[in-house]
């Protein structure tokens, strides 16, 4: 029996959020998400996946679970339960979503010490994401020693941009001393994203110059030309960029050191609000798309003007980013936002006839789960709405190593 099943987890400070995906014909056998861990109140949810062989129905576990190795132990309790768990010699590998790789990873690595000593390092550039990224692998590597593990780094899809495009105009010295540079993120939807794009259009990838807007509660644009990425929004972290649910995006950077002096701000208070209490949030007391847009459409004057700052942030990146590309075949919205606030997509491409972008009012505004075009039929530049599925992605990159 060929091993074909990878499974993908992507742990969070509390959170273990995974997927097993057959890559013999990419079908999804299980998914969940175990929450709230170390509280009382933690929370596991499991769904089999129906198909052949596969048994269908949710479960919900409540109960305490004290830590990360509890929980993934957990996870497999319920995997085996089904006939799917990690001692399964159908399982060639599990992947593990790491948020920041650095200059080091450019690549999906299969994990030993030295590569995991190396992604600990990395902590610093990503202290609320890559230390939960570590424990999961520990635990992984734990419970299957003789599986290879493999890291699938968010920032690796962006190592490709230009090197001035990735520096910042600062003292070369001491950005290089303290490792500060344009690195993005959400790579693994944007790399998934650009290329189903090219499907979309019935064209090879490497003949297609795309602009993705991945929009959710974080966000984040990149210019991929060819199925090569030579620009995205995010930067050193994950606060540059678009106006976002919690982030403020794009700010003068004279406004930390304005608090800091002025108002007597702490460097965390100032970290907390730019990224925690800005974007949606800081301007209009909401995050999510859709209770701003209710408000706006009933005239809430601070919801309007939220909304009018998130689109305007939107149009100024897509012409910039087709001012880099040269030419532009296709703008994909994805993510929670891009592919289900109508609105959002009505706004952002409003206006943009000169870069030959045009919407079809009808086919916009019709949901649908599926990859779809929402351009007028007479527009010279596509726009398209491609669900993301970044678990597909890292558990696709996983597997191409390990069988390669």
């Amino acid at each position: 029996m060929t091993a074909s099943r990878v499974l993908v987890l992507n742990s969070g400070s509390s959170s273990v959020k995974y997927q097993l995906l057959d890559m013999a014909d990419r079908s999804r056998l299980a998914s969940g998400l175990v929450e709230r861990i170390g509280e009382e109140t933690s929370r596991l949810v499991h769904e089999p996946l129906s198909g052949p062989g596969a048994p269908a129905g949710r479960r919900e576990r409540l109960g305490p679970i004290a830590d990360h190795g509890a929980a993934l132990k957990a996870v497999a309790a319920e995997l085996a339960a089904d006939g799917m768990g990690l001692d399964s010699p159908e399982l060639a590998a599990v992947g593990h979503r790491v948020v920041h790789g650095g200059t080091r990873f450019t690549r999906p690595t299969v994990i030993d010490d030295e590569v995991l000593a190396e992604i600990r390092s990395l902590i610093p550039l990503a202290p609320l994401h890559n230390p939960a990224n570590v424990t999961g692998i520990e635990v992984a590597r734990s419970l299957r020693a003789d599986l290879p593990q493999v890291a699938v780094f968010d920032t690796a899809f962006h190592a490709t941009m230009p090197e001035h495009v990735a520096r910042y105009a600062i003292d070369a010295a001491t950005a290089d001393a303290y490792s500060i540079r344009r690195y993005g993120f959400h790579g693994t939807s944007h790399a998934y994203v650009s290329r189903a794009t090219a499907r979309l259009l019935g064209k090879p990838v490497e003949d297609v110059n795309v602009i993705v807007l991945h929009l959710g509660n974080g966000a984040s644009a990149s210019a991929v030309r060819g199925g090569v990425c030579v620009e995205t929004s995010m930067g050193l972290t994950p606060l540059e960029g678009l106006v976002m649910g919690t982030r403020s995006g794009d700010v003068d950077p004279a406004v930390v050191f304005h608090l800091a002096r002025v108002g007597g701000f702490s460097v965390d208070e100032i970290d907390s609000l730019l990224n925690k209490k800005s974007g949606l949030l800081g301007m209009c007391g909401d995050n999510d798309m859709r209770e701003v847009l209710r408000r706006a459409g009933e005239g809430d004057e601070a919801a309007s003007l939220a909304f009018a700052a998130y689109v305007h942030r939107l149009k100024k990146y897509i012409g910039a980013y087709a001012a880099v590309l040269g030419r532009v075949d296709a703008v994909t919205f994805t993510a929670g936002v891009g592919e289900n606030a109508h609105q959002v997509r009505e706004a952002a491409i409003d206006g943009l006839a000169v870069l030959g972008l045009v919407l079809d009012p009808e086919a916009n505004a019709a949901r649908s789960a599926e990859p779809r075009l929402v351009s007028a039929e007479h527009a010279r530049v596509a726009v398209a709405v491609v669900p993301t599925d970044e678990e597909l992605e890292i558990a696709t990159q996983a597997y191409a190593l390990v069988t390669d």
